[in-house]
């Protein structure tokens, strides 16, 4: 069975599950919203949003050097207790990060490590790439906002797609290992280096 895409996406809004899950719990559920989001409860995954109140004050340093030791990321990623720090699982999504960092060279984790000096100077950008393709002023706000939202989609490591699977963000990739290892899990900070370049973090 095919399932609609904007199902997907709202199943994914109302429950903060991943995408691939969804769209099982869709498919299974044939076409139900609500039986699928009853689906992704009882299976937990819906329920990792809630443990992202909980101190996540364990967690590890992981380092990746990639192929030719030109490029290395260090990532510290969080969680509740040191035996889940120690997990197969968690170590995987610390390496997935670290991959996705030295892939994609996002500017912050997430819209709040951007700075506004940044943002101001690419919406100042965007406002004259508008304005020059002669569209009328009610217009150019919109296009504005769009471009800027693009802009921090595309330079915040918790927005941007997955390199591994582009169907899910790095977000989504987060709550799945929330729902599978049962805390919560965060990313505190990253640093890339790449040889003969300044690093960001």
């Amino acid at each position: 069975m095919s399932v609609d895409a904007k199902l997907v996406k709202n199943l994914r809004d109302r429950t903060g599950a991943g995408m691939m899950d969804c769209k099982k719990a869709l498919v299974e559920a044939k076409g139900d919203v609500d039986l699928a989001l009853d689906l992704l409860r009882k299976s937990g995954i819906a329920k990792a949003e809630k443990k992202s109140t909980r101190a996540a004050n364990e967690g590890i340093i992981f380092s990746y050097i990639h192929h030719g030791s030109k490029l290395g990321v260090l990532i510290e990623l969080g969680c509740e207790t040191d035996f889940v720090a120690k997990t197969e699982g968690f170590n995987e999504l610390a390496g997935n990060i670290a991959m996705q960092v030295a892939a994609s060279n996002p500017l912050a984790v997430d819209e709040s490590g951007i700075d506004k000096k940044t943002l101001d100077k690419e919406r100042e950008i965007f406002i004259e790439q508008a304005k020059s393709s002669g569209k009328p002023d009610n217009v150019i706000d919109k296009i504005v906002e769009g471009k800027l939202n693009k802009f921090i989609e595309d330079n915040c490591l918790l927005h941007q797609s997955f390199v591994k699977n582009p169907d899910m963000t790095i977000s989504q990739l987060v709550q799945e290992a929330v729902a599978k290892l049962g805390e919560n899990i965060t990313i505190n900070r990253f640093v890339r280096f790449a040889l003969g370049e300044n690093s960001n973090n």
